[in-house]
C-alpha cells in the first residue's frame, strides 16, 4: 500500500476486514493456545494446519472450486482425520507425542510439495498456505465464519475439560482449519502460542492480557504493513511477538508457579 495519507481512507476498506479476521481468529485460538502450551504439544497446530492444507491441495488437484464448500469439507475432513490420529497416539504413546506431531508435520509438508511439483502455480499456493492473504479476506465470508468462531470459543469456555481429549482435538482441528485459510499457517501459530507464552506466568487476568497481545499484534501489524508497504502476515507476527515481550516484561508474574491452562 502507498503510505501517502491521502490513500488511507481507501486503505480502511482493506484493513478493516483484515482486522476483523484477526480478531475472530484470536477469539478461538488464544484460549486453545493456552491448553496447547499446557499439554506440551506446541507444534500440533503446525501439523493439523499442514494436514488441512494438504486437503485443500488435493481438492485443488481434483478441480474443485477454490472457495467452494467441497474444498472446505476436504480441508476439515483431513484435519479431523489428523486430529483423531493424534488423539489415538496421545493415548497410546503420550511420552513421544511431540515427536509424532513433528513427523506428521514434515510428512504432510513434503507430500504437499510433491503434489504441487507439477503445478505452475505451486509456489503461489504454498506461499498462501504459509503466509496467508489476510489483506484479501472476503467480508462476506467473515459473516459466515464469525458464528463458527464464537461457537468454538463458547464450547471451550463452557465445557473445557469436559470435552475430553477427543473433544479438544476435534475443536482444535475445526479452529485451525478455519483460521489457516483466513490468515495462513504462520499467523495461526503466532496467535496460538505468542499470547499464551507471554502470559504463562501471569496469575491474574491472563485471558485479558493474552487477548490484548493478539489484538495489539494484529492492529499494529496491519497499520505498520500499510504504512511501510511490507507483507502484512510477517509484520503481524513480528508486532505480536514484540507486544508479547512487552507484556511479559511489565506484567505481574510468578516465575515459580506458571499459570495453569484454563479448563
Amino acid at each position: 500500500m502507498n503510505p501517502d495519507p491521502s490513500n488511507w481512507s481507501a486503505s480502511v476498506g482493506i484493513l478493516l476486514p483484515a482486522l476483523v479476521a484477526g480478531l475472530l481468529v484470536s477469539v478461538a485460538l488464544v484460549p486453545l493456545g493456552m491448553q496447547v502450551l499446557s499439554r506440551g504439544i506446541v507444534f500440533i497446530d503446525l501439523a493439523v494446519a499442514q494436514i488441512a492444507g494438504l486437503g485443500v491441495i488435493l481438492a485443488d488437484l481434483l478441480g474443485w472450486e477454490p472457495q467452494g464448500p467441497a474444498v472446505q469439507i476436504a480441508a476439515l475432513s483431513a484435519a479431523l482425520a489428523g486430529a483423531f490420529f493424534l488423539t489415538w497416539t496421545e493415548r497410546r504413546w503420550p511420552e513421544v507425542q511431540e515427536a509424532i506431531i513433528g513427523v506428521i508435520f514434515v510428512v504432510a509438508a513434503s507430500a504437499a510439495l510433491l503434489l504441487l511439483a507439477g503445478n505452475p502455480h505451486g509456489a503461489e499456493h504454498l506461499q498462501d498456505l504459509l503466509a496467508g492473504q489476510i489483506l484479501w479476506v472476503d467480508p462476506k465470508r467473515l459473516m459466515f465464519d464469525a458464528p463458527v468462531y464464537v461457537l468454538i470459543a463458547a464450547l471451550w469456555f463452557g465445557l473445557g475439560a469436559r470435552l475430553g481429549r477427543s473433544g479438544f482435538y476435534v475443536l482444535f482441528a475445526c479452529a485451525v482449519t478455519l483460521s489457516v485459510q483466513q490468515v495462513g499457517l504462520y499467523l495461526v501459530f503466532a496467535t496460538l502460542i505468542v499470547p499464551a507464552l507471554a502470559t504463562c506466568f501471569v496469575g491474574r487476568s491472563r485471558h485479558a492480557r493474552a487477548f490484548a497481545i493478539a489484538v495489539l499484534g494484529y492492529a499494529s501489524g496491519l497499520a505498520a504493513s500499510a504504512w511501510l508497504d511490507l507483507p502484512s502476515g510477517a509484520m503481524i507476527v513480528c508486532t505480536m511477538a514484540f507486544a508479547g515481550v512487552i507484556f511479559a516484561w511489565i506484567g505481574p508474574h510468578d516465575l515459580k508457579n506458571p499459570a495453569p491452562a484454563p479448563k
